[in-house]
């Protein structure tokens, strides 16, 4: 592993350690609000792991940081989750929203096999936008599930574009102002 790289990726698990392990303990932010930071950190963090050039190797690195956002917002929300319960939710929806998410993955993949090196920077909208719809889709459905609901299909892909039209603003800008980044 380069200098570079671990330099990356240090900043990573200073940025988890910062903005996820313990959010759900902080007594000035609203429920709503710690999840906003949730999502928007690990669409940052997503985002900033895009940036390594290694064609399809995302979906390995960007599945668990997902799975982790998603197991803080359980949390935030109430809802007690063991590991394996979160994957569930995933599944359920990565089914709903389904070929959008396998369709972003080939995307990603695509842009750095055709510009090697760009291609990293091209995709941080991207993964971006795809990582803020499935926080907004998780979201929706641990508000529902923490009164006993659970929201309608249409309302999951609605939170999930809502979310992924959101993270789709993002720019390289933002992970350097987040420390992610350089």
């Amino acid at each position: 592993m380069s200098a570079e790289t671990k330099k990356l990726f240090g900043k990573f698990k200073e940025q988890l350690a910062k903005e996820f392990f313990e959010i759900e303990k902080n007594p000035h932010l609203s429920p709503d609000q710690k999840v906003n930071k949730v999502i928007t950190s690990t669409a940052l963090l997503c985002a900033g792991v895009a940036i390594q050039p290694i064609p399809f190797a995302d979906v390995f690195i960007l599945t668990p940081i997902q799975g982790f956002m998603g197991h803080k917002i359980a949390q935030i929300r109430g809802i007690e989750l063991k590991e394996e319960g979160i994957w569930e939710v995933i599944k359920y929806i990565g089914g709903v929203v389904g070929l959008g998410l396998v369709a972003q993955q080939t995307a990603i993949g695509l842009f750095k096999i055709g510009l090697p090196g760009l291609g990293g920077f091209v995709t941080i909208p991207l993964v971006a936008g795809l990582t803020m719809g499935i926080g907004k889709a998780l979201d929706l459905y641990f508000r529902f599930k923490a009164v006993g609901k659970t929201p309608s299909e249409e309302d999951i892909i609605q939170a999930f574009k809502t979310g992924k039209k959101e993270g789709r603003k993002m720019k390289r800008s933002d992970l350097k102002n987040s420390h992610i980044e350089g």
